[in-house]
């Protein structure tokens, strides 16, 4: 097998250091039609089975491999290591591209089990939330799925799953949060009737908010998976938007009971704030600060770490924080009167 350094065309380092992007620069575009030249044109060239089981082409196995090198090159020179197609150079492992962010992923995607495991034996059956939170549980299990499967290959149809899965987690999230707050939920059989609405714009107001939700979320993945080429922009506006409604929602369930603009409990009254209401806005800070991580992008350590993986590590116990503050919220004695 020809090596990849063999495949390194010696040209100045400044050009490396001048390029705007490793996948645009003539050194890595030569190195790879080289090597492309070299191994690729042959039918009896065969990759390992684990890249041929994570899709990997010969000619995606030459641009990892002259990646690489040149990356080796620039740190030697002490040159700016650049990015391929987006992503920093990172050492693959088994087929898995992004290998630290497929782990810290399957990590935030256990967190999730648990908490589905947590809600199902903690929330009394009768629990008129319990349905939404298990709901919300698997759609985050699904998310955090097809992100570790997105950081393994980046392909079309693994980025299209990761960005539509996730941006279904955070707007069910949106979605149970104001069903939980506006108490809009229907009621499961044998609860009392809910204090909080009247039983005359219960259903019709859920309906009207099940289907808005629904209707935004059929038009986000027609929009994104239509036209020919993604929307990038737009995915992130959508999300953010999303999440910040979702955060400052719960930012007023914590203000202080003199400043209550919510009634957070159904048979309660407005002023009825407990302890551990605070606990949102600690959540709302955490998931705030775990985002920052993304603004701060640096090349990987080691070509393993990078910032993006930190914030998928970060979020990890922000999930467990979060399932642990539902399910206390769930058996406050505000939900009391229901007989649950």
């Amino acid at each position: 097998m020809v090596s990849f350094s063999r495949c390194f065309v010696v040209l100045a380092l400044a050009v490396l250091g001048s390029a705007s992007s490793g996948d645009r620069a003539h050194i890595y575009q030569n190195c790879v039609s080289i090597c492309h030249a070299q191994r690729c044109v042959s039918p009896s060239t065969s990759l390992p089975l684990f890249l041929r089981l994570t899709q990997w082409t010969c000619t995606d196995d030459c641009k990892y491999g002259c990646m690489h090198t040149i990356t080796d090159k620039a740190v030697e020179a002490g040159l700016q290591v650049e990015q391929y197609y987006g992503k920093w150079p990172f050492w693959r492992l088994f087929g898995m591209q992004e290998p630290a962010s497929v782990a810290f992923s399957l990590l935030n995607l256990w967190f999730h089990a648990q908490g589905a495991r947590q809600i199902l034996s903690q929330v009394p059956s009768k629990h008129p939330m319990k349905l939404y939170y298990l709901v919300w549980a698997f759609i985050s299990v699904n998310a955090w799925t097809w992100s570790s499967i997105f950081h393994t290959r980046d392909l079309p149809f693994t980025e299209k799953l990761d960005y539509l899965s996730a941006a279904m987690a955070i707007l069910f999230a949106l979605y149970y949060t104001v069903l939980r707050f506006y108490h809009l939920y229907p009621l499961v059989q044998g609860c009392t009737q809910n204090a909080a609405i009247s039983q005359q714009w219960r259903k019709p107001l859920y309906l009207a908010w099940s289907s808005a939700c629904t209707i935004i979320y059929i038009a986000h993945v027609s929009y994104l998976t239509l036209p020919p080429r993604f929307d990038y922009s737009y995915n992130i506006l959508f999300n953010l938007s999303l999440g910040l409604i979702h955060n400052f929602l719960w930012l007023a369930y914590s203000l202080p009971a003199s400043f209550s603009v919510l009634r957070r409990f159904p048979f309660r009254p407005k002023s009825y704030r407990p302890k551990f209401a605070s606990k949102a806005a600690v959540f709302v800070l955490l998931t705030t600060a775990a985002t920052a991580l993304e603004l701060f992008d640096f090349p990987p350590w080691g070509r393993i770490i990078d910032a993006h993986s930190l914030w998928h590590l970060s979020t990890a116990p922000i999930v467990k924080f979060w399932y642990d503050f539902l399910i206390e919220d769930a058996l406050d004695d505000g939900w009391r009167d229901q007989r649950m």
